[in-house]
Order: structure tokens, then sequence, then C-alpha cells
């Protein structure tokens, strides 16, 4: 499985098969992160198409955010069944199969005909999504050297920030294209979509060459596999001490993040669709003859150069987040990185007015936000043992899309209802800052949390009936 720990760089010790692994689960993460973006970047003016009406409509507004909340319940729907399915039948195995349903489904809302069947679409392109993360980090977490694994880990999660970025290049590439006129306006959303079909095709040049790993061929040899339902790894998590204890804390910390990113930062275009509306409109030049289109045009400029700067923080945040989950600990990294982000998310939501406060705040939130996330890949697979590891990183990983989904919904209660009274973009400001009480949670599940750093993957062995 893995090598005794080197003082040698983390990528000097890689083989070749390693690289291949670390290559092929880095790329499924990276298209899973390319059609999760794509979807974000899409959402309203597909809605917007297919109900009829404009994007800024408070019903376009507000079933975006069902859609969202259907998209996140399957993604955990996924994750829980692909997650155990890894542990009974093989990660690689599994993992050849989400990609093909995200890619597929993804494709599939290109005939999207109305809001419903969008929905359903966006639903099964999320079981899908859902299984890739936990399978993408148990094959990397068994395959590698115990030395580079939480490095190559960490990079997994770096390396999904160019999935994001290359989400926004389609769009302004689209964009471009109906400003030509070459693609029809209201079809642009659907090509996007089809652009997510694309990782169908990678499964042709690495189903064959891609194995299971060493601790699961010994585990299949022994017959030690998870045995009967899919609900069994389950039981196995649920009946052993040590494993209960560490699926509970791991899916706090996890959802932690989750919640903070998926219920609260991507929201963040919302409030800058009506800061940078409202700083545009004051900025028109005499002699426009279209002021609608060229504040519409500066504000989707702004929000991707927001959006670069995000996900440029994000990267930065992750590498910055691995070393210090190296250096002292994961518990600590968790602590800081959770601190970080209530303190920066509230005071970007509260203080951006322009495009230029959006580009060094969405930078820092972006580093805060998204940097626990390379702790997750490190971290939930050194808790669980090699019959179980996949299930239980995507359970603790998974289990979160069911409570984003849950804060979208509520999020658009605090903006719809609470505090609908003041004048926009404060109901958006004040829901999201609301929202930021998540990271105290992940805060205190942290002191319950084992320190794993310098030790090696569990097995069975370690636990505590």
């Amino acid at each position: 499985m893995s090598a005794p720990a080197s003082s040698a760089p983390w990528w000097r010790q890689l083989t070749g098969y390693h690289w291949f692994v670390f290559i092929v689960a880095s790329s499924a993460w990276f298209f899973d992160c390319l059609d999760q973006r794509l979807f974000s970047l899409a959402r309203i003016p597909a809605l917007s198409s297919l109900m009829g009406q404009p994007g800024s409509a408070p019903e376009v507004q507000a079933f975006g955010k069902v859609a969202t909340a259907w998209f996140l319940i399957g993604w955990g729907v996924g994750g829980m069944i692909f997650g155990a399915l890894g542990d009974r039948f093989g990660r690689a195995k599994m993992l050849t199969l989400t990609i093909l349903i995200y890619s597929s489904f993804t494709g599939l809302t290109f005939f999207s005909v109305g809001k419903i069947d969008f929905t359903i679409y966006r639903f099964l392109t999320g079981l899908g999504v859902g299984g890739v993360f936990g399978l993408a980090v148990a094959l990397i977490a068994e395959t590698v050297p115990s030395g580079a694994r939480a490095q190559a880990l960490g990079m997994l999660q770096v390396l999904s920030t160019v999935g994001n970025l290359t989400a926004v290049l389609c769009k302004t590439t689209i964009d471009s294209l109906q400003t030509a006129g070459t693609i029809a306006p209201d079809r642009g959303w659907r090509w996007m979509f089809l652009i997510g079909a694309l990782p169908a095709l990678m499964i042709l040049f690495t189903r064959k060459r891609l194995k299971e790993t060493e601790p699961w061929l010994k585990l299949k040899a022994e017959g030690k596999l998870p045995k009967g339902s899919i609900f069994s790894p389950y039981v196995g998590l649920l009946s052993d001490r040590k494993w209960r204890k560490n699926l509970i804390v791991g899916a706090l910390i996890a959802s932690t993040g989750v919640v903070g990113l998926w219920a609260i930062g991507e929201y963040a275009v919302d409030l800058q669709n009506a800061v940078f509306g409202s700083y545009y409109q004051q900025q028109v030049p005499a002699g426009v003859v279209d002021a609608k289109m060229w504040v519409k045009q500066h504000v989707d400029s702004a929000k991707n150069w927001a959006y670069f700067w995000q996900m440029t923080g994000a990267a930065i945040g992750m590498w910055l987040f691995t070393q210090l989950a190296q250096a002292t600990g994961r518990r600590v990294a968790f602590v800081v990185g959770f601190s970080a982000a209530l303190v920066v998310t509230v005071f970007a939501y509260w203080k951006m007015n322009t495009p230029t406060d959006a580009y060094w705040m969405m930078f820092l939130m972006g580093a805060v936000q998204l940097g626990p996330f390379a702790g997750f890949a490190i971290y939930l697979p050194e808790l669980f043992p090699s019959r179980l590891r996949s299930t239980g990183i995507s359970f603790c990983y998974n289990v979160g899309r069911f409570a984003a989904a849950a804060g979208s919904f509520f999020s658009a209660i605090l903006t719809k209802e609470v505090f609908s009274g003041y004048l926009p973009p404060l109901p958006y400001r004040y829901s999201a800052m609301t929202m930021c009480a998540i990271f105290l949670v992940g805060i205190v599940a942290v002191v319950f949390a084992p320190e794993t750093k310098g030790q090696p993957l569990p097995e069975d062995d370690e636990g505590a009936r």
C-alpha cells in the first residue's frame, strides 16, 4: 500500500503508477468541480429561459435556491450510496461509474424543457457528483506512500480550483459567442451543460489501467469486505465505538465547511448582483445608447473577476491549510481555518460595496472558506479502517449536503421573510451573516476530534467495540 514515510519531497516519493492514480483521481474531481460551477453559473439563466421570466424575478431567484437544494440532496444521497459501494465493490470501479453518471445527466440537462425536468436532471447529476470525492480520496490515500499522502490529498483539492476557473472560462467564451450571434441569446446555458458531458470520454482512457488498491484487494482475498445490504458498511461504522465517534466528529467538521460554502459563500453572487448593479448605474458615461446593456456587461465582468480572485485565494488557502496541518496538526489547522472563515465572511458580507471591494474580499473569503476543504481530503481517510474508509469519507463529506440544502432553504426564508423589510442588498447581507454561526459548530466539534498527524492509516484492530 504505502512505503514508510520518507524525508524526500512528496512528489519524489511517487512512482509512475502513483502519478497515474493521482492524475485520474484529480481529473475526476476536476471535472466534478467543473460540473458544480457550470451549474452555479448557468442556474439562473437556465431557469429564466425555462420559466419565461427575467433572472432578477423573485420567482426565478427563489426556484434557483430550490434547484440548488435538490442538487445538494442528490449529491448527499449519491455520496452515501457510492461510498458504501466503493467499500464493497472497489474504489476504482465505482469511481468510473460515478463519472459516467454525472457527465451523462449533465449533458442531458441540455434538453430540459421546464423547471421540473431541469431539477430532476440536477438531482440525478448530484448522485454521481456526490460519489466522486470519497472514492477519489480513498484511492489516493491507499495508493501513495504515507510520506506523500497528506500533500497529495491537499493538492487534489488545490487542483479543484482549476475546474472552477475552467467553468468561468467556458461561460465567458459562450457569452462571447452569444454576443456575436453565433449562439442564440437564450441557449448559451444549454451549451454550458453540454460541455459538462465531456468527462465521460475520460473513462475510455483510464478504465482498463486503473486498479483497485492493495488494502482493498487484500481484504477481498481474506473475505473481510462488508457483506449483505448496502447498509452493511454503515453497520460496521456504527457498531464500533471508535469508528462511530470518528464518524460523528468527521461529519460535523466537514458539514461546517460544506454549509459555509454552499449555503453562504455561493450566494455572494446575489450580493454582487445588487451592489455591482447599483454601483455601475451611477457610472454610466454620457452618450451611451443602451445604458442597461452597458451596466449588465460591466456587472458580469466584475463578477467574473471576483470569482477569479476567489478561486485564486482558494488555491492559496488550501495550500496554506495543508502546510499548517502538516506542521501543527489537523485540529489546530481546523480551528484556525474555521475561526478565520467566521471573521472574514461576516466582514465581507457586511462591507462589500464596490467591485474593488469584492476583488480583495472574495480573495480572502475563498482562502478561508475553501482552505479547510484540503483538510477534509487529508483528515477524513485517517479516521477509518480500509474496509470502511470509502463509506466513512463519503458519509462525512456528503452528509453536509443535506445540511447545506436545509441551509439554502433557511437562507431563502431569512432573505424573503425575516429580513425582507430592509432594502436590497441588506437582506442578502444579514441572512449570510446570520448563517455564519455554522463555523462555531465546527470549532466545537474539533475539541472532540482525534489528532492523526504523523500516524498510519488506521485498521480494524484499533477499534474499540
